[in-house]
């Protein structure tokens, strides 16, 4: 299992390694049933605290992404992934209207909202 950690992000630890899980349920590189590394070795991997890896996999699983078992560990849940892409979108939706919002408070056109897109979509994939 590949995590990126960017610490010059604004974005906490936690919420990367979240991310990065949900985004690797989401896309098949993990599926139901894979054992996810103990918060132990994740953050020992990572070089972080155990309690932000506690807090990722808390979170994960309080969203359904995975299941705890107690001296087994950490599994990949079965997901319903037209149900979680549906979700992804929504909240998508709800970010891309508050910047619309933004842009047109500043007079920013459709045509500058679109190039910003652009770019940081492509650079999304860096």
């Amino acid at each position: 299992m590949d995590i990126i950690l960017r610490t010059s992000s604004d974005e906490p630890i936690y919420q990367q390694i979240t991310d990065q899980i949900k985004a690797q349920i989401m896309n098949g590189t993990l599926t139901a049933g894979d054992a996810l590394p103990s918060m132990r070795t994740l953050a020992s991997q990572l070089r972080i605290s155990v309690i932000t890896t506690k807090r990722a996999y808390e979170d994960l699983e309080r969203d359904g992404y995975i299941e705890n078992f107690a001296g087994k560990g950490c599994f990949v849940k079965a997901q319903n992934t037209s149900f979680l892409r549906e979700e992804a979108m929504r909240q998508t939706e709800a970010l891309l209207e508050e910047a619309c919002k933004k842009a047109k408070l500043c007079d920013i056109s459709l045509e500058e909202m679109s190039e910003m897109l652009e770019l940081a979509y492509l650079e999304g994939d860096t």
